[in-house]
């Protein structure tokens, strides 16, 4: 049998050899973040324009544990690439469940003027850790030419690949929308 000492030591050793994950890079707050967005998942109304898309994931930290407790806001444009500064359409704050799993129903965000590509703002909170903001991309966005891998930089914003992320289409054949999974992973505090 092994002392109170011992077995401590074993699962603190097992713990560190976990193997760790990278953090999911940060990236800009953006000027068009707004407090106190409403609790919701379904960013887009019925017969909003735009190519439908569900975003979901999970939220983890560096040891790839799952986080209960997480706050997921998310704010984007309309498919023209227009944010709502006067509402919160397509903006949301996103509790996750207790295994850190997030969802939320939108439009593919448009592009803008100072923007090169389209994409969703996220600030990722919870307890322990240290704040996320970040941004997610599509791999399917056109600046990309079809190559992300080569081509992500061309968006002066975009420091990491790790943040474009693959598009799959789904669903029926008159009822395509495009669907993401965005895993994050929150560094302790």
């Amino acid at each position: 049998m092994l002392g109170r000492e011992t077995s401590a030591t074993l699962q603190e050793r097992a713990a560190e050899e976990k193997e760790l994950r990278k953090p999911t890079p940060a990236n800009e707050l953006g000027p068009f973040y707004k407090k106190r967005a409403p609790e919701t998942a379904m960013l887009r109304a019925a017969g909003d324009p735009g190519m439908p898309l569900s975003v979901s994931g999970q939220v983890l930290d560096t040891r790839g544990e799952k986080l209960p407790n997480v706050v997921v806001e998310v704010w984007q444009t309309d498919h023209l690439g227009h944010y709502d500064l006067d509402g919160y359409r397509y903006r949301a704050k996103l509790p996750a469940d207790s295994s850190g799993n997030y969802k939320f129903e939108s439009v593919m965000p448009g592009h803008y003027p100072d923007r090169v590509c389209q994409h969703i703002h996220y600030l990722v909170t919870a307890p322990g850790h240290k704040p996320l903001v970040t941004q997610l991309y599509f791999a399917t966005d056109p600046v990309f030419e079809g190559d992300p891998d080569k081509n992500f930089n061309r968006d002066p914003l975009i420091h990491s690949r790790e943040l474009v992320r693959p598009v799959m289409l789904v669903g029926d054949p008159k009822d395509i929308h495009a669907a993401v999974n965005f895993e994050l992973c929150l560094e302790r505090a």
